[in-house]
């Protein structure tokens, strides 16, 4: 079978050829319909994530060394399973719940495989979509998509499921004003959609890129903001009346946390997913005087993205702006990912 993976970090992606793995025990041979691309993918491939103040997160130092297969957002069928996997239905359209964990530790018994310390990431740690096929560990991690298409489910395992849970995180907040969306990315379109399917009062969109302003207004956002604006967070206080009370920020970057802290009501709930790295400083104070709450998402539980799937079917909640690509072209599709040039999702064909 054909692979697209990282020999050396910072290099082209390499087309590598493979036997088609075999499933043994529990394991489900998925064939890979659907891959999409996530800035994730641009850190693994980078080999770092951003401390800030010069420090970097070293991939290797956690035992994530190339060769890498990425792409953790798949959508397949299932091919065929092992003698322990139980009754499953070959040729099932599936959505692959990719964030794994040990299987054994507290956190995953209470269903939070996603921030298990031993985590087995389908894209990250165990190789993911970017190959004509994926062997998942257990069909628990398969989620029937029925009729939905491949490529427009693809994102439901990452940018569907991580928007999904931090916006779960803001209780009912999301009913009471606008959810401050920072990031008009793939993440922040979702986020959009999301919002509207649980009935929330909208979202106000702050991003630098006009045509990602743009987008998010073509999607339903009730204003948007340059984050670029020198009054940018005066901006935000007035169209929410007095300063945002749900703030969701998708890039997680220095600028964007300190404008969410800047822009925040007093009582304010600031959710951060992105990872786009950096690091702040402020005063202790004002968290509690204000008070503040900041929290960190990491992604989603296998139940959370069950609901999400369950959500898009039953509220035919639209999906994000999707550009299909041949996975031939999966190095284009990171160079225009970094460059930012995508709007939505870039999901890659087999």
């Amino acid at each position: 079978m054909h692979c697209y993976c990282v020999m050396n970090h910072g290099q082209p992606l390499e087309l590598v050829e493979k036997q088609i793995p075999q499933p043994q025990g529990t394991e489900v041979l998925v064939r890979v319909r659907a891959a999409g691309l996530c800035h994730t993918d641009l850190h693994l491939w980078d080999g770092y994530y951003d401390l800030g103040g010069g420090k970097k997160l070293m991939l290797a130092d956690r035992g994530i060394k190339p060769p890498m297969t990425l792409s953790h957002e798949i959508c397949g069928e299932v091919v065929s399973a092992g003698s322990d996997a139980g009754e499953i239905k070959v040729g099932m359209r599936s959505l692959v719940h990719p964030w794994i964990g040990c299987g054994e530790c507290a956190t995953c018994q209470r269903g939070e495989e996603n921030i298990c310390n031993k985590g087995q990431a389908l894209g990250i740690v165990r190789a993911g979509g970017f190959a004509e096929y994926v062997i998942v560990p257990h069909p628990r991690y398969l989620v029937d998509i029925g009729d939905l298409d491949y490529a427009e489910a693809a994102p439901l395992a990452c940018a569907g499921v991580t928007t999904y849970s931090a916006i779960n995180k803001l209780g009912n907040r999301i009913h009471e004003g606008p959810v401050v969306i920072i990031g008009a990315g793939g993440l922040g379109l979702m986020a959009i959609e999301v919002l509207k399917a649980l009935g929330g009062k909208g979202a106000i969109v702050v991003d630098i890129e006009p045509s990602k302003r743009e987008a998010a207004l073509a999607a339903g956002a009730l204003a948007v903001i340059d984050a670029k604006d020198a009054d940018a967070a005066q901006q935000i206080i007035q169209a929410t009346d007095g300063g945002a009370r749900a703030v969701l920020d998708l890039v997680g970057a220095t600028p964007t946390v300190t404008l969410g802290i800047a822009c925040s009501a007093r009582g304010g709930h600031i959710v951060i997913c992105g990872l786009m790295g950096g690091d702040i400083t402020m005063p202790l104070l004002p968290i509690p005087m204000r008070p503040l709450a900041i929290e960190g998402s990491y992604v989603g539980s296998l139940l959370e993205l069950r609901e999400l799937v369950e959500l898009v079917k039953r509220t035919s909640m639209k999906a994000i702006p999707v550009t299909r690509r041949p996975m031939a072209e999966i190095n284009a599709a990171m160079a225009d990912l970094h460059h930012g040039k995508v709007i939505g999702r870039t999901v890659l064909i087999p």
